[in-house]
C-alpha cells in the first residue's frame, strides 16, 4: 500500500468530505458577516450568537468548513501563544500573565463546550510533553520551563532522562517538561462538530463562497455582496488571497504524516500510554499525537514557504518532506523503522511579521480580524473568538470592557512582510539557518544554543 498524498489531510480520509452546504444565493445583509469558516470564524459565530441570540450572522467559506487548518492540523489543544514575550515587554509581565492564564483556560473551555453540544472529536487530556534530545535543547528545555513557571504556570513538571522515558521512550531524550494544559484531538471532527453546533443556533454557513474583498461594512464575493455593520477576517494563512492582503500575513506551510495502526507490541515498545502531545525543543521542531485510532501522527515544516505568499490546493506535500518527517519518526523511535506511512498531507499557517498572535475591531469601520498564531491556533483561536464576541458586544453598547477586552494582544499593530524576492529569500534562509543550527546541535556536545539559529531568530522578529 503506498502512501496517500494529499486528499486534503488524513483526517478528512477518515471521516470523508463533507456535504456542501449551499454557496451566498445573492446580495444580502447581516448583522455580522464572519469570513472564514474555520476554528476562528465558527467559534466567533458560536460565541457571538449565544450571546446576543437575536443577532442575524452569515459565516462565508471559500471551500467547506474546516478546509484549511482547521482540518489539517496537528491536533494540538493547547496554552502555547504567540508572542508572548513580546507582549510582556510591550505592556509589563502582569499583563502577559493575564493573556498566559486566559489560554491556560481555553484549554478547558474548548473541552467544556464540546460536552456541552455533544462533539465526539477524540479528545484526550493528557498534557503536553515536549522533550529535549542534545545538550543544547536540555538547556533551552530548563529555561523554557523556568519562564513558564514564571508566567504562573505552577503546575508544569521538569523530568530528567528516566522519568521521560516512562512517559514517552525517545530515543536519546534526556529530559523533558509537561504541562497539563493540553489535549489531543481530531481536528475534523471537532470543526464539523462546531459547524453543526452554529447552525443549530440559527447561524447562516455559505460555503463554496470565497470572498474577494472586504471593504467596511461589505464582504464581496462572486455570487453577491454581504452587507453588515461588522465583518470580520477569519482567514488564517489564507489572508494573502484577499484584495490587499498579500504582505498581512505569511502563509508558512506545515506538513504532516500518519502512519499505520501499530500493534500492541509496537506501543508496549513505544509507552505514551498518557496519550499527551509530544513535540521537542529543536529550532525546526516537530509536533506529534497517538490517534484514537492508534497511530502515530507526526508533523514539521517541510518546505516551509511557496513564492508569492500562494498556497497549495489539495493539501499534497513534497516526497522530499515526507522522507524528512519519517526521518524524525524513526530517530524518535527506531524501533518503528519498518513501519508504513499511510498518509502526508499540509497546509498553512498565518505569521505575523513580528509573529504575535493578535484580535482587532476597528471601531471607525466596523472591520475586525483575528489570526497570525503561528502554529497555535487550535486552543488560541477560541480566545480570540470570545474577544471579538466581547470586542462586538462593547462596541455596540451592550457591554463595558471586559477581562478579555483589556489582554495584552488586543488591537495590536505590526508592520507588514517584505515584498517578493525578499519575503521568499528571507523565510528559506532561516529555516535553512534553524535545520543547520539542529544538526550542529544534535552532533556537538555543547549546551550553547547554535550562534546561527541565534541570529536567525533575531534577524526574522522570531
Amino acid at each position: 500500500m503506498s502512501t496517500v498524498n494529499g486528499g486534503i489531510s488524513f483526517w478528512y480520509a477518515q471521516e470523508g468530505a463533507p456535504a456542501p452546504r449551499e454557496p451566498l444565493p445573492g446580495d444580502t445583509t447581516a448583522d455580522v458577516c464572519v469570513v472564514g469558516g474555520g476554528y476562528t470564524g465558527l467559534w466567533t459565530a458560536y460565541y457571538l450568537k449565544k450571546a446576543v441570540p437575536f443577532l442575524n450572522i452569515t459565516v462565508l467559506e471559500a471551500k467547506f468548513c474546516g478546509y484549511g487548518a482547521s482540518g489539517r492540523n496537528g491536533g494540538w489543544l493547547y496554552n502555547g501563544i504567540a508572542g508572548r514575550d513580546r507582549y510582556a515587554s510591550l505592556h509589563g509581565h502582569e499583563a502577559a500573565v493575564r493573556l498566559q492564564q486566559a489560554m491556560n483556560a481555553t484549554v478547558t473551555e474548548v473541552l467544556d463546550v464540546c460536552a456541552t453540544e455533544k462533539i465526539d472529536a477524540d479528545q484526550h487530556r493528557g498534557g503536553v510533553l515536549e522533550v529535549a534530545l542534545s545538550p543544547a535543547q536540555l538547556a533551552r528545555l530548563k529555561a523554557f520551563h523556568a519562564a513558564e513557571a514564571a508566567f504562573g504556570e505552577t503546575d508544569r513538571e521538569l523530568y530528567g532522562a528516566r522519568e521521560t522515558a516512562e512517559r514517552v521512550r525517545v530515543a536519546g531524550a534526556v529530559g523533558s517538561s509537561w504541562t497539563p494544559h493540553g489535549a489531543r484531538l481530531h481536528p475534523v471532527k471537532l470543526v464539523q462538530g462546531l459547524a453543526d453546533a452554529v447552525e443549530a443556533l440559527g447561524v447562516t454557513i455559505h460555503e463554496s463562497t470565497p470572498v474577494t474583498e472586504i471593504r467596511p461594512k461589505h464582504a464581496i464575493t462572486p455570487y453577491g455582496t454581504v452587507r453588515a455593520p461588522y465583518v470580520l477576517r477569519c482567514t488564517e494563512g489564507f489572508t494573502a488571497s484577499l484584495a490587499g492582503q498579500r504582505r498581512t500575513w505569511l502563509p508558512m506551510n506545515s506538513s504532516m504524516i500518519a502512519t499505520e495502526p501499530l500493534t500492541e507490541a509496537q506501543w508496549e515498545s513505544v509507552g505514551w500510554n498518557g496519550r499527551e502531545t509530544l513535540g521537542d525543543m529543536a529550532h525546526a521542531y516537530m509536533y506529534a499525537q497517538r490517534t484514537a485510532d492508534g497511530r502515530i501522527a507526526l508533523g514539521g515544516r517541510g518546505v516551509p514557504y511557496r513564492f508569492g505568499s500562494k498556497t497549495d490546493n489539495d493539501g499534497r506535500t513534497q516526497p522530499q518532506t515526507i522522507e524528512a518527517l519519517r526521518e524524525i519518526l524513526i530517530r524518535f523511535f527506531p524501533q518503528l523503522a519498518g513501519v508504513r506511512i499511510d498518509h502526508a498531507w499540509s497546509g498553512v499557517l498565518g505569521v505575523p511579521r513580528d509573529w504575535c498572535a493578535t484580535v482587532t475591531l476597528d471601531r471607525s469601520t466596523g472591520l475586525g480580524w483575528a489570526g497570525g498564531y503561528v502554529g497555535s491556533g487550535v486552543a488560541t483561536a477560541n480566545l480570540a473568538a470570545r474577544t471579538l464576541r466581547d470586542l462586538i458586544q462593547q462596541d455596540s453598547g451592550q457591554s463595558g470592557p471586559t477581562d478579555l477586552t483589556a489582554l495584552p494582544w488586543v488591537n495590536h499593530k505590526v508592520r507588514k512582510w517584505e515584498p517578493e524576492p525578499l519575503r521568499w529569500l528571507g523565510v528559506q534562509t532561516m529555516y535553512a539557518a534553524f535545520r543547520g543550527a539542529d544538526r550542529r546541535e544534535a552532533a556537538g556536545r555543547s549546551a550553547e544554543t547554535d550562534r546561527v539559529a541565534v541570529l536567525a531568530n533575531r534577524l526574522s522578529g522570531r
